[in-house]
């Protein structure tokens, strides 16, 4: 049976060097993180602020939480003042946006997050579609942060065995960065494109991501 560190080492070795890997720890206890930390391992992802709370202060002060959940509005602040948050990844409306520029602007921090796209076949799936990401880079509503920096984009495949399929979508949010660099070129630091989970990172990869979130493949199944 494989420990957390020997999965950790497996995957660490598919992985081209500009590739950083989140280790998506949600539903997994502290005992779980504290392995795969002493592995080498410092960014974690988590989906519930309730539970992020609970492991930020038992855990190294050195760890690069990602919140990688649908977070709703009212939970923004609770969020932002848990303890440091590297990234927040699934920024799937505007409304959330302005909430977290607002409370990070109340902090006097600055909050770094990735904008979640929608290019997937399931309705379930949260974020933004193509052509509203576009419009609002196209408008240039960014503009109007304050407290919050945009460090590229989040989306996730459609839940399929189409393999051509998941290459498409994964093509297509990897691509919509790059059209919103060339409509924003002052854009600064929309660098990174978060796709590509257990199953399909290797896919995603080769279709330009360069942050993975990976869970089962390192931990096993959750403990729902």
């Amino acid at each position: 049976m494989s420990t957390i560190a020997d999965s950790l080492t497996a995957i660490r070795s598919t992985l081209p060097a500009e590739v950083e890997l989140v280790a998506v720890s949600k539903f997994h206890p502290a005992e779980a993180i504290e392995e795969a930390y002493s592995a080498g391992q410092r960014i974690f992802g988590e989906s519930r602020v309730q539970e992020l709370s609970k492991k930020i202060p038992v855990l190294p002060d050195d760890i690069r939480w990602h919140f990688i959940g649908h977070l709703q509005t009212n939970k923004v602040r609770q969020l932002l003042t848990a303890g440091p948050i590297a990234l927040i990844e699934s920024i799937d409306s505007e409304k959330l946006l302005d909430a977290i520029d607002k409370e990070a602007m109340r902090l006097g921090i600055t909050a770094r997050v990735l904008m979640q796209v929608h290019v997937a076949a399931e309705e379930t799936k949260f974020g933004f579609s193509p052509d509203e990401i576009i419009g609002y880079f196209s408008e240039r509503r960014f503009e109007n942060l304050r407290a919050t920096h945009l460090c590229g984009i989040m989306g996730m495949a459609t839940n399929t065995d189409d393999e051509a399929r998941i290459r498409t979508d994964f093509e297509t949010i990897a691509s919509l960065r790059l059209d919103i660099l060339d409509m924003a070129p002052d854009l600064r630091g929309f660098d990174i494109v978060s796709m590509g989970m257990s199953d399909d990172y290797h896919i995603a990869i080769e279709s330009g991501s360069n942050l993975i979130r990976i869970g089962t493949a390192i931990f096993g199944e959750r403990n729902y």
